[in-house]
């Protein structure tokens, strides 16, 4: 299949970005002026552009109707068995179908672009995976020093859709040139962890221990994370933020939130060369978790409702 790109551009600003569309509208790459270069925020494998790469390893990738994992690549619900693909190489399902596949354009100017993926249309091959269709839509602006991304998402079915959205930023290591990507600082805004087996949540919750300043500021170190955090209270109208800052330089990236985020995954990619942010509306394996009497995020629509998240990043 040949690639789809659409290139944006702030003429005010200066900045611009790259959105892989036949591959799950994953914005790949996003440059700023810093002085008299560009910089990039953003972290892609060579040749991502090709969409020969491994779709969620890159960019901004677009976790939905699940982020994470659903262990086996199967679940029940309303009384039936679904299943599917493993993507993990642990026998686990992984990150949804949207960032896999091609979506449609259906609006485009200079510094904005909006695109939808809808199971039926795009894939009909996906009702039988999954218990209702669904369409989402994604808006992306560049506007300044910031990226933003408003996505909306809902019900086309006959019965109850479960869903969950995540998305899985690669921010770019380190965040000024000659700078430390071991003395970079992580901000989360998160209460506990959940404890993972082979990849999945048990179920128990523990205390942050060492990871105690993530809420305040903590130095990446050594540290590699694959870890899922439970956010600290809040609503639909709760606006969270991560960040990353370089002492060093003063520079620093935000991504705030909103839209019933569960928890939030932290990630160090075994290059280094970035680390993911990553917000989640449901714990991964919500299905097993559910059935354990446990709330853990996953959503339940019916036909005609929708739900939406508003995605906020800037570099400072």
């Amino acid at each position: 299949m040949r690639a789809e790109i659409v290139e944006l551009h702030d003429e005010q600003s200066g900045a611009a970005a790259r959105v892989l569309v036949s591959q799950g509208f994953n914005l790949f790459q996003w440059s700023i002026p810093d002085g008299n270069r560009l910089r990039e925020v953003l972290w892609a494998e060579d040749g991502f552009e090709t969409g020969e790469k491994r779709p969620s390893g890159s960019g901004i990738p677009l976790m939905f109707p699940f982020p994470g994992r659903i262990g086996g690549a199967s679940f029940h619900y309303h009384g039936r068995d679904y299943n599917l693909e493993p993507g993990d190489g642990r026998g686990n399902a992984i990150h949804g179908f949207c960032h896999t596949r091609p979506w449609r354009v259906i609006e485009q100017n200079g510094n904005s672009v909006q695109a939808e993926f809808q199971a039926s249309v795009d894939d009909p091959a996906i009702l039988h995976h999954w218990p209702a269709d669904f369409r989402i839509r994604v808006r992306y602006a560049l506007s300044g020093n910031r990226l933003l991304c408003d996505i909306a998402y809902e019900n086309t079915g006959a019965g109850s859709l479960p869903c969950a959205l995540g998305t899985h930023a690669y921010f770019r290591l380190p965040l000024a040139e000659d700078s430390s990507v071991r003395e970079t600082i992580l901000q989360a805004p998160v209460a506990q962890q959940w404890e993972l087996v082979e990849m999945n949540p048990t179920g128990r919750r523990l205390p942050l221990n060492e990871l105690s300043k993530l809420p305040m500021g903590l130095p990446l170190g050594d540290r590699q994370f694959d870890s899922v955090f439970a956010c600290e209270p809040g609503d639909s109208m709760t606006t969270r933020t991560t960040r990353l800052s370089d002492p060093q330089s003063g520079k620093s990236v935000s991504q705030s939130f909103t839209g019933d985020c569960a928890c939030i995954v932290i990630y160090t990619p075994g290059h280094r060369k970035a680390i993911c942010m990553e917000p989640y509306q449901c714990v991964p394996d919500p299905f097993r978790l559910e059935a354990d009497g446990l709330d853990v995020g996953l959503q339940h629509l019916n036909p005609g409702d929708s739900r939406q998240m508003n995605i906020q990043i800037a570099v400072e």
